[in-house]
């Protein structure tokens, strides 16, 4: 992994996220897949597990900020970016959730590309905001300030989830896809589904269901 990093064998991907009322797909969820020394795609469950282990996440994570942020200023007239209503969505681990430093590093790539911050949402699980709930709130109000949204990753995989989402200053939840996947068959994992669904709209948020399939 350290190779792949210092050799940029890393690609990005862009999955849509379809809004079902407006039929849109402007927002988009980046997933990375890293490239081994004979050119093959290697699938992040491959590789994840490792990176965090040996605490890897964080030059992963600043990596895909770079690049995803490189993207939207490159300004090709072919494919505008600037200015644009697409949403980038851009997974955070813990490790970058906790470094102190990693706010800089983001204003500082704003800055470097010229960017607008209201094209990216970054993504924090559940299990992180729990973890460090008063240094994740300040990390996602900082952002804000920038026009930078929040989406809540995994949402009901926690047993507290609905206790501390007040505390949280975010845009979307994403229910978490266990509860999502078997909805047509398992009437608690429906009724749990509805009921993320109903806290999301009395607060306003806009959710997004994990592992829809059609």
């Amino acid at each position: 992994i350290s190779k792949a990093l210092e050799e940029n064998r890393f690609t990005l991907y862009q999955q849509p996220i379809v809004d079902v009322v407006r039929n849109s797909s402007n927002h988009l969820e980046i997933l990375l897949r890293m490239i081994d020394e004979e050119g093959n795609i290697i699938p992040p469950g491959a590789f994840m597990s490792a990176a965090e282990r040996y605490g890897l996440m964080l030059d992963i994570d600043r990596w895909v900020i770079n690049q995803v942020f490189k993207y939207i200023g490159a300004d090709n007239p072919a494919d505008p970016i600037k200015g644009t209503n697409r949403i980038f969505a851009i997974n955070l681990s813990g490790d970058s959730v906790n470094d102190s430093k990693l706010l800089d590093f983001i204003l500082a790539e704003k800055e470097k590309f010229d960017i607008s911050l209201t094209n990216i949402c970054f993504e924090i699980t559940e299990t992180v905001a729990i973890s460090n709930l008063m240094k994740a709130t300040l990390f996602i109000n900082k952002l804000k300030e920038h026009g930078c949204v929040f989406s809540l990753d995994d949402f009901g995989s926690g047993l507290s989830s609905f206790a501390y989402l007040k505390s949280l200053p975010v845009d979307y939840l994403k229910i978490d896809g266990s509860f999502v996947k078997d909805i047509s068959r398992d009437e608690i994992d429906r009724a749990m589904v509805e009921s993320i669904q109903q806290i999301g709209k009395v607060m306003k948020l806009d959710t997004i269901a994990e592992h829809l399939e059609y």
